[in-house]
């Protein structure tokens, strides 16, 4: 279970507060000391005695320290329900400690589950275009009635309509926030973070509570969205944009699936995309399908978070989607299922009374978990 505050030693406090202190220098301290508590009381001296630890760098290191303000620190996440996880704890995220150098912590507003392990970061543009709009939303909608959890960075543009994509269905989102989560950035989504927490979300800081959203911070914060995924999709962004950015690194530095959404090519808004996609470095992807056939090859982080996860069956990303069938989903299949010969959509509708328009949802999540099967002759069931 996450720390509440008032189970936090002062010591685990000071350490992850001293300003300057990232998780390189904090892993180096404890790894030295041994405990959180012989490294808040060293002397500048005894840290200038660690191997790559000059003079200076002990006494700003001591001065740090000294400066932070554990008892602020409690009643700033008593006021907002939030309660902390540092790395090494059993709960830390599995997918997360896996990446080099992971945060030392990190502060939360909801839940993590370990289904969580099950995740796709979308990310893209804040000056998206309707398409983008309506495709992060859709993408993200669909994916999460499949079972996946929908990681994002909680900005205007792109990243809300994949938390909203996934909220309207359902399903669990994440917002990796680049401030503390005494802060509300951007302001105008303080109603979106708190329809994810009270939905059984997370909102998710590596900073201390009071910290403010600079720009040095969202390097970092675009890791973790990364890190807590098992791929990223870009859905639409510049050449040199953020999302594009933590898309590249993800792949590269991480070993994550890279997919990005094609878009206009005459648009610069999917420049980024386009370019992704040409230099070979993002998969193309089309439509929800696409996601999970990536993911399924990417058979390394997959089967091993089915595994963490306990899942009966890890041979196949798809097995983690099959999920449980609405009323309607069940009859259209079972119409499907019936039928001697493949079935059009207006068959469909005749046999079971469902409008139109539904069913070509229904079928669309059918064949994402891998039920049917949609050809020129219409649509069967998968063999």
């Amino acid at each position: 279970m996450p720390r509440e505050p008032d189970n936090i030693p002062d010591e685990t406090f000071r350490l992850l507060l001293a300003r300057g202190l990232g998780p390189v220098t904090i892993a180096k301290l404890t790894d030295h000391f041994q405990s959180f508590r012989k490294v808040v009381s060293a002397s500048a001296d005894e840290l200038a005695r660690i191997h790559g630890i000059t003079a200076r760098s002990a006494a700003s290191i001591r001065h740090a320290i000294t400066e932070t303000d554990p008892g602020g620190e409690r009643q700033a996440m008593n006021r907002v329900g939030a309660r902390l996880i540092a790395y090494g704890d059993d709960d830390y995220p599995a997918m997360l400690a896996a990446i080099q150098s992971p945060p030392a912590a990190l502060w939360i507003r909801g839940t993590l589950q370990k289904t969580d392990r099950m995740a796709l970061a979308i990310v893209g543009s804040r000056r998206c275009t309707a398409y983008g709009r309506e495709q992060a939303g859709r993408f993200s909608s669909l994916l999460a009635q499949c079972g996946l959890v929908i990681v994002s960075g909680g900005a205007v543009g792109i990243d809300a309509e994949a938390h909203r994509g996934a909220l309207r269905v359902g399903g669990r989102t994440i917002a990796v926030m680049g401030c503390g989560l005494a802060r509300c950035y951007p302001s105008q989504h303080a109603d979106l973070f708190e329809q994810i927490v009270a939905a059984g979300g997370a909102l998710v800081s590596a900073l201390p509570m009071q910290s403010q959203p600079k720009a040095r911070h969202f390097p970092s914060r675009n890791r973790i969205i990364a890190g807590l995924s098992l791929g990223v999709l870009v859905v639409e962004a510049a050449r040199r944009s953020g999302a594009l950015i933590t898309a590249r690194r993800a792949g590269q530095e991480q070993g994550r699936e890279v997919m990005a959404l094609p878009g206009r090519v005459d648009s610069p808004a999917s420049a980024g995309c386009l370019a992704a996609i040409r230099d070979g470095w993002a998969a193309l992807v089309g439509d929800p399908t696409d996601v999970l056939a990536q993911l399924d090859a990417s058979s390394h982080l997959v089967r091993g978070a089915l595994e963490a996860a306990g899942h009966p069956d890890a041979r196949s990303a798809t097995t983690l989607f099959a999920g449980n069938l609405t009323p309607a989903q069940k009859a259209v299949l079972a119409a499907i299922e019936d039928a001697q010969r493949p079935l059009q959509v207006d068959q469909i509708a005749a046999k079971t009374g469902l409008p139109v328009s539904a069913i070509m949802a229904d079928l669309t999540l059918l064949q994402i978990r891998g039920r049917i099967q949609k050809d020129h002759e219409g649509v069967r069931v998968r063999r």
